[in-house]
């Protein structure tokens, strides 16, 4: 057993799960923190889509209840079937798109400097959000509790739930943050601060676990039984991570703006694009 390859895994782990739901890129967090740590390879690319599945239980565990009546009541309830119907509009854009463009974005796009590019890109934008936000429901009306026109996942229509889905699509582009893009598209569309937040979690239930397993299969001849324990790793700091971001995250957008997160995406793809144009840090593909 690779001690210090666990370590790479535990570390990437942690990314991972305290990146997933914030919007700053989950998977441009992992791109630039593989290159550091030289975590790089077939079976790496895997791995780092494959451990999104440890956060996605962290959302499962966190919203059991509601998760378990939706199932339980899926058959006669119009609350349940309305939301798990969201959920599933939703998704489909992904699946149709993520299929047919996947490939060929990996191959142009998986890079540390697009990436960084994403990220100035996309903290730009959500600084354009937040200011049209505050001049349309005042600063003060952080949370959006008095104007949003979706206060809460179950007021959401089934075009709300295509818009959002297509609005997930935009997180194909590596270090564009598929948080960010569900969260701060809601925000556009009317929804509250907590409605987007939470949609965001619910939707990326199918969204990440689907794309996990369909990657370990896909590439499940480069995996071996020898790579299980790296898994097991990444997996279980994913989870723990991702559970302790999204109890901090729903108490943070009760009472703030997402303009930190813009900042610090515009600031640290800078850093990435400087030190990759002055070659203090070997970036590798």
């Amino acid at each position: 057993m690779d001690v210090m390859l666990l370590v790479k895994a535990a570390v990437m782990g942690l990314v991972e799960g305290f990146t997933e739901f914030l919007p700053i890129s989950s998977t441009g967090h992992l791109i630039l923190a593989g290159s550091l740590l030289n975590f790089t390879g077939a079976s790496a690319k895997v791995f780092e889509i494959a451990i999104q599945t440890g956060a996605m239980f962290a959302v499962v565990w966190e919203y059991r209840e509601r998760l378990a009546r939706t199932v339980s009541g899926i058959t006669h309830d119009p609350v349940a079937q309305r939301f798990a119907r969201n959920v599933l509009i939703a998704f489909i854009p992904a699946v149709v798109l993520g299929l047919s463009f996947g490939k060929a974005i990996k191959e142009k796009l998986f890079h540390p400097v697009p990436v960084a590019m994403a990220f100035i890109v996309g903290g730009l934008i959500i600084l354009w959000v937040e200011a049209r936000h505050r001049r349309r429901y005042g600063a003060r009306d952080q949370a959006g509790d008095r104007h949003a026109r979706v206060q809460t996942v179950d007021d959401m229509t089934a075009m709300d739930a295509l818009k959002v889905g297509f609005i997930q699509c935009l997180a194909l582009v590596p270090g564009t943050s598929r948080s960010g893009s569900t969260i701060i598209g809601g925000l556009l569309l009317g929804f509250s601060r907590k409605a987007a937040a939470e949609f965001s979690f619910y939707l990326g239930i199918p969204t990440l676990m689907g794309a996990g397993a369909y990657s370990v299969w896909k590439e499940r001849a480069a995996l071996s039984m020898a790579d299980a324990p790296m898994f097991i790793v990444g997996l279980i700091f994913a989870f723990v991570s991702a559970l302790i971001c999204i109890r901090w995250l729903i108490r943070y957008v009760s009472s703030h703006d997402f303009t930190v997160f813009a900042w610090y995406r515009i600031v640290f793809g800078a850093i990435v694009l400087l030190t990759a144009y002055t070659g203090w840090v070997e970036w590798a593909a």
